[in-house]
């Protein structure tokens, strides 16, 4: 991670840029550096790369907030059996199918690029790979600080056991040449671009890029190899996870069609608000509303922690409201790091609002005293702090 640009750099765009300055600004950067008006320039093969990159993480919302908010660090994987969906696995292949998106004409190559970046693309078929499945998961606080796992049932495609997923019946490997593609697997349409001529790719959507059809289909699955069924899943969720946050279970979403390649499931964080507990960042915050004669003579009190437990924290004679104090290592693991957050006690001084005729005399005794009317450096604090908020 330490030698890649940040990716609004990349593209010479502002972090507050609309989605059509991000794609006027890729559309910019590849036309500039495309291999056809480089031939042979490595060096503007890989800005052309890197200009792809940043645009497919960017042109997304839900990446581009991931990387927003955690940088490169939330478009990785958690490691084990989770992971954030992000950058990685980029290929030449997710170009073709930006310059669809930026250029019109689908997911096709231009002229000679298959033939710079190896031209392998044209001959392999496409495996078919089962579509992704979304989920959400709800977690306390004491779930988030120590990780958890967790199981659900869920209903999805499976492969069909009459046919064993191949989508024939009775065993049968019969098939014959796809009629629309011819066998290849793809289709081929023209359109005119900026560039001239531009040749498009796509997958044959009678065959699904296979290339072949099958004879006699399967009476169960009526040629898929899929049906549906459901499955019991489990999702480790590692601590310190956010709110917004997506864990990836591989190979556990939908089948592929005729024993294709299993999609994902994508575990979204939500987190559950806590009854006493601010959450802020890796540290969590509670207000503790301190009685008069405690915070004016000193004492203890009992502040709750993540969990459900309470600890006693002391309180100094003359404790004033607005005044904070630090339970170290009481907050939440950083995700994918040694650090944990602390709790932030932020203390506010109760006056009633009601008083006995006893508690009025005792007070107006104490009126006139120089202890209760407050020295010039304790106004200066509090005007000081009053600033500070105001100046935040």
């Amino acid at each position: 991670m330490a030698n890649k640009r940040d990716y609004y750099e990349v593209l010479g765009v502002d972090k507050k840029a609309s989605a059509d300055e991000i794609k006027r600004a890729y559309r910019k950067m590849a036309i500039k550096y495309h291999p056809d008006k480089n031939p042979g320039d490595k060096n503007a093969e890989e800005k052309f790369k890197e200009a792809a990159e940043a645009y497919s993480v960017l042109s997304d919302e839900k990446k581009r907030q991931q990387y927003d908010q955690f940088g490169f660090e939330g478009l990785n994987g958690f490691g084990g059996a989770g992971g954030f969906g992000g950058a990685g696995g980029f290929s030449m292949d997710d170009i073709f199918s930006m310059f669809g998106d930026i250029f019109g004409g689908g997911s096709g190559s231009f002229g000679g690029f298959s033939d710079i970046f190896g031209g392998g693309r044209s001959q392999q078929r496409p495996v078919s790979r089962g579509a992704d499945l979304q989920m959400k998961v709800r977690l306390t606080l004491a779930e988030i600080q120590n990780g958890v796992t967790k199981k659900f049932k869920i209903k999805k495609d499976v492969q069909c056991q009459h046919c064993h997923g191949s989508g024939a019946e009775g065993g049968s490997d019969a098939t014959e040449q796809c009629p629309t593609c011819h066998g290849t697997g793809y289709v081929t349409r023209t359109s005119n671009s900026i560039f001239g001529v531009m040749q498009s790719r796509g997958v044959c959507p009678t065959c699904h890029g296979e290339g072949k059809i099958i004879k006699n289909k399967c009476k169960e699955c009526g040629g898929t190899g899929l049906v549906k069924g459901e499955e019991v899943i489990e999702v480790k969720i590692p601590a310190g996870v956010m709110d917004g946050m997506v864990v990836t279970v591989p190979g556990k979403g939908n089948a592929g069609r005729r024993n294709g390649v299993n999609g994902d499931v994508l575990v979204i964080i939500s987190e559950e608000p806590d009854k006493e507990l601010i959450r802020n960042g890796d540290d969590v915050i509670y207000n503790l509303l301190l009685d008069f004669p405690t915070a004016a003579l000193g004492g203890t009190a009992e502040v709750p922690v993540i969990g459900g437990n309470k600890v006693r924290i002391k309180i100094t004679p003359g404790t004033q409201s607005g005044k904070a104090l630090r339970l170290r290592g009481k907050g939440l693991p950083h995700v994918q790091s040694y650090g944990v957050g602390d709790e932030i006690v932020n203390i506010s001084v109760y006056v009633p609002e009601t008083l006995s005729n006893e508690e009025k005399e005792i007070l107006e005794k104490l009126r006139d005293s120089k202890n209760f009317k407050g020295s010039d450096s304790a106004k200066k604090t509090i005007f000081d702090k009053f600033r500070s908020f105001f100046n935040s």
